[in-house]
């Protein structure tokens, strides 16, 4: 990959991207500018047992995706098949480690689908998501993070919402979250000691709501995903960056489908929140900015 194509914005792009951000404000309807969208009555309507394939990307964040795989361990759906794909960078040795670990193991219903790709093109998410999206054989694809879990019941409840849907894009409408965790917390401490299965312990989580379906809870048909990609045309979103970017594209996506998404109940999805952050470069000031925000606006919601 050259420096050029892993570079900052240009000036040109910086303007196009933030034209993007007023555009998906609402300001111009989204579907003008995606003829690949196709109607809604034409959405095939799942039939059990659903495909589902998960979605998420992991760049020094192993000690969430432990979690997150060691659910999908602990408790399988039954009601569903999951294709479990994860984009990561081998120059991230702690999760290479990590997924060696999960990928000898075999899961009922589960298939791991392990993607390593250049660390540039992982800082962009959009690229991953379009790419899964585009190639996915699934009836329904759930774009999330690796700090998202699905705890005993989820994926099963999830998979009676889905059937016959022809909804362009749902999420769940609440979800089981933590406190903004510290990186001394004992439920991230212990997670970094070494791969291995782990559980949680659910008082350390209460209810969060959500009125949209934000980047970890995007759930797409997928007929959708595999029509219309993750952003493709938007071609800001799809250039390689030299470190992670902030997930502007996640509100384009939804622009794009015209929809905010649909509201389904889905218990036991849980999230872990924490305030460091480790795809930033620790000590820096962007990562004490990013901390500081995260933290003002964890206590402005639990007002």
């Amino acid at each position: 990959m050259t420096e050029r194509h892993a570079s900052e914005f240009t000036l040109g792009e910086k303007i196009v991207e933030a034209s993007l951000r007023l555009a998906a404000s609402g300001g111009i309807p989204g579907r003008w500018f995606n003829k690949a969208l196709p109607d809604q009555s034409a959405l095939t309507p799942a039939k059990a047992p659903l495909t589902l394939e998960i979605v998420s990307h992991c760049w020094k964040y192993s000690e969430f995706q432990l979690y997150q795989l060691s659910s999908l361990v602990n408790y399988p759906p039954t009601a569903l098949q999951v294709v479990h794909t994860v984009f990561y960078s081998e120059e991230d040795e702690d999760t290479v480690r990590l997924l060696d670990f999960f990928r000898t193991m075999s899961v009922e219903n589960v298939r791991w689908n392990f993607q390593p790709m250049p660390k540039e093109e992982l800082f962009r998410r959009a690229i991953g998501r379009n790419r899964a999206a585009k190639a996915t054989e699934a009836d329904w694809v759930w774009f999330t993070d690796c700090d998202v879990v699905f705890h005993e019941g989820a994926l099963d409840a999830l998979a009676k919402q889905l059937e016959g849907r022809q909804d362009y894009l749902v999420y769940p409408q609440q979800m089981l979250a933590t406190e903004l965790l510290s990186k001394d917390d004992p439920l991230i401490l212990e997670a970094k000691r070494h791969p291995r299965l782990m559980e949680l312990d659910l008082t350390r989580f209460s209810v969060r709501k959500f009125s949209r379906a934000t980047g970890p809870i995007q759930i797409a048909h997928g007929d959708v995903a595999r029509a219309c990609g993750y952003c493709p045309d938007l071609k800001v979103y799809q250039k390689p960056m030299p470190r992670w970017s902030k997930c502007y594209e996640d509100r384009a996506f939804r622009w794009l489908l015209g929809t905010q998404g649909t509201p389904i109940e889905v218990p036991n999805v849980l999230f872990i929140r924490h305030a460091e952050k480790g795809r930033y470069q620790q000590g820096s000031q962007l990562s004490l900015l990013r901390k500081t925000i995260r933290r003002i606006k964890s206590a402005l919601i639990g007002r």
